[in-house]
């Protein structure tokens, strides 16, 4: 008797380690569904907003200009951060509030991504903590599951302009 109940425990715990494993990976290599929270990525992604965020991207270096993505805050390390991708390393960059007069420019130095929200008078990113390593990238956001009436692939940036091609 004693011997069946302590098979049946460790047969379930053998279980409970093989799905925990498998769960694991899931979420590390291949995505996960994200809750994004605060206005920095008005109108594109809304406070409470779902998304779907695949993380093949980060492994294979295949983040591109324009992606949203999930980083690990520059500022906090316990936080994740959602933000657009608007520069690359060796890109050339605005560095500057849309309202500033003067306009200053600066390149992504190597293993960097330059990252700002979509709202960009109310948003903290690369413009106030400078370029992030490509190392804290977490996932890509692909898909937006939460609303149902905004279910789909995100949009196009409302701030193409902040892309330079110089």
């Amino acid at each position: 008797m004693l011997r069946n109940a302590l098979g049946k425990i460790f047969r379930f715990l053998g279980y409970t380690v093989q799905y925990g494993c498998i769960a694991h990976c899931a979420f590390e290599y291949l995505g996960g569904i994200v809750v994004c929270s605060g206005p920095s990525m008005e109108p594109t992604i809304q406070n409470s907003d779902i998304v779907f965020s695949e993380n093949l991207s980060r492994h294979f270096y295949c983040i591109r200009k324009g992606d949203i993505v999930i980083v690990k805050s520059p500022n906090d390390p316990k936080s994740n951060i959602c933000k657009r991708v608007i520069g690359l390393e060796g890109d050339k960059v605005c560095t500057s509030n849309p309202s500033d007069f003067l306009k200053s420019h600066s390149y992504v130095p190597k293993g960097h991504v330059w990252l700002e929200g979509d709202n960009l008078r109310n948003s903290t990113d690369s413009r106030c903590y400078g370029p992030v390593p490509y190392g804290l990238i977490r996932g890509r956001i692909c898909l937006k599951i939460w609303p149902l009436n905004d279910f789909g692939f995100l949009r196009a940036s409302p701030n193409g302009h902040r892309f330079l091609d110089d």
